[in-house]
Formats: C-alpha cells, structure tokens, sequence
C-alpha cells in the first residue's frame, strides 16, 4: 500500500473508504512505520505542531448503576474502587486550578460516576463548579456527567459548559458485549442533543475489551457520522474485579499506534488523542502517540488509575519539538 498516496488523498479531501480504513488497521509490523509517517503528514496538515492537554477530576466516584464490563465504579463489580458523594464546587474548582498551573492543562473536565445526573442540587453544584472554572481559570469546560437532558445541558451552557464528553465505548456491534444496563442508542441520542443544544462533543472509546479490527473500524465510522470535535482513545488498564480483566490479554504498542493512525486517516481534521492505558500499552513508546496522529493527551491522574507524572509528560512534549495550545 502506498501510505504517502492515501495520506495525499484525504488531505486534499477524499473520504476513506471502510475497506481502506481496514487494510490500514491490518497493516503488518514491518510496515508500520510508514503508515504512522503518513498518519503524521494528515496531521501536520490539520492540527501542526500542536497539542492539547485535558485533564479531569473524579467528583463522584463509584456505584454506577451500570454494569459496563471495563468500569471499575460499576456496582455491579467487586473491585476495591473508593466511593464517594458529588464532590463541593470549591474543590472541583481547586482541582481546575492545579491542573491548569501544574500540568498546562488546556480543558478540565467533570467526570460524575452514574448513568445520569439527576437530583437538582447535584446540577447545582456543577453548575457552579463551572462558573467557578469560567471565571477563575483560562481553560475549556467539560463535564463527562452520563446521560443528559437537552434542558440541562443548555441550563449547564448558561453556567460555562462548553464541550461534553460521551463517549460510545465500542461499535454497534460489539456494544452488547461491554453493556446491558442502557443501549448503544441512548449514547448516541445525548451525543446528538448536545451538539443540537450547540454544546461541543467529545467522544471516543476504550479498546482492548474482545473487539475485533474490523469493530474498532466501525467505531470510527459511527464517529465520523456524529462529527464530534474531539475523539479520545482509551486503551484498557484492566482493573480487578472487572469482566473484562478476567478476560483481559495485552495489547502490543504498534498494535496502539495503528488504532490511532486508522483514526486519524478517517478522522484527518478532528482533536484525537490517547487517554487511558497510554502509559502500560505505550511504555516507553508513547511520545510515538503523537507521531501516529495523536495531537491531544491527558494530563494527571485517570478516573480510579494514576497516570504518568505532568513533568514527565510536558518534557515528553518539549523533546518532540511541539506546543501547548
């Protein structure tokens, strides 16, 4: 396969095919580093020498209805996860204000365990949290809050709210899988009432779960449809006392590299990044994240995971030669 040819292509405006986007997933290890170059050109054409870096805080932390196979907050689980109500708006605001001095983080997001947020004061609280991150920082607003109402949203926009996250966790396909609490559609259906309620969307996935190649290509394609702005791929860092740990085999780095080189040939010009389970699937290969595509990372520690060291990522990103925006 020509790699330079197709990058050329999908720079100059040709849509990948689902065909093409599966031959590139199957590309062997001995060619894959000239795929992740191509991958490379898409990027330095849309995004530059730019990164972006996310960061999040676990304002409420375990029992989630839902029994999503790779969720260590799931109550359906027996994991040693810690439990905790909606955090104050005051220390989710502390929590902004250290991301955005220790680690340059550029978005902070609100992560609520639970299908939903429901109770009013609990939407109070987040909302003020957000006015508090408007005012009080330069960074973008996020909430990763489950399933939302279009009123709520736009309740949450008045106070800040500018991007949602949602991920769909997996394709169509494989979704039965991973869930049987709520539907694929319903993650699909608050995707779509954010973007109506003119909320930013991010949304991505987590990989590794028992899905196949062809399955991590039909993701992409469902994202492609909902056009977020932003796709974060997670790799699982399983934990213990979760179905998918049970049935957990490792990933290898070329095998993450070519997940997000796929994504950035159908995805040329959206923010993607690698997330979760960068630091044990990548090791010492992840500054190659931002070679294969990636152009956005995060920062700081994970929902109930630590993650690599803000110094250790930020001269990470110097050495490469690219900029924080």
């Amino acid at each position: 396969m020509d790699y330079q040819q197709l990058a050329k292509e999908v720079i100059a405006g040709s849509a990948l095919s689902f065909k093409q986007a599966l031959d590139l997933i199957n590309t062997p290890d001995e060619h894959t580093f000239e795929f992740l170059a191509a991958a490379n050109m898409i990027k330095q054409h849309f995004k530059g020498n730019k990164v972006k870096l996310c960061a999040i805080v676990n304002a409420k932390s375990g029992q989630c209805s839902e029994n999503c196979s790779f969720c260590a907050q799931s109550a359906h689980h027996k994991t040693k996860v810690s439990s905790y109500p909606l955090m104050e708006p005051a220390e989710i605001l502390k929590n902004a204000k250290n991301a955005e001095t220790n680690s340059s983080a550029t978005c902070f997001s609100i992560v609520t365990s639970g299908k939903a947020v429901k109770t009013a004061e609990e939407k109070q609280k987040i909302g003020e949290a957000l006015e508090g991150i408007s005012a009080q920082t330069q960074m973008n607003r996020c909430v990763s809050t489950g399933t939302l109402d279009k009123e709520t949203i736009l309740d949450l926009k008045n106070k800040g709210l500018k991007r949602l996250h949602h991920n769909l966790e997996t394709a169509e396909s494989f979704f039965p899988q991973v869930c049987t609490t709520h539907t694929y559609q319903e993650r699909v259906e608050t995707i779509k009432t954010a973007k109506e309620a003119g909320i930013e969307v991010c949304s991505g996935g987590i990989f590794n779960l028992g899905e196949s190649l062809e399955q991590r290509v039909e993701l992409a394609f469902a994202l492609r449809e909902l056009d977020p702005v932003s796709v974060p791929i997670n790799i699982l860092n399983p934990i213990e006392g979760t179905p998918a740990a049970a049935r957990f085999k490792p990933i290898s780095p070329l095998e993450v590299l070519r997940l997000i080189a796929t994504y950035r040939f159908v995805l040329p010009d959206k923010d993607i990044g690698l997330f979760g389970g960068r630091e044990t699937s990548l090791k010492e290969l992840q500054p190659l994240m931002f070679i294969a595509g990636a152009n956005v990372t995060l920062v700081g520690d994970y929902l109930t995971t630590k993650g690599q060291e803000a110094n250790k990522d930020l001269e990470m990103i110097r050495n490469l030669g690219l900029e924080i925006v």
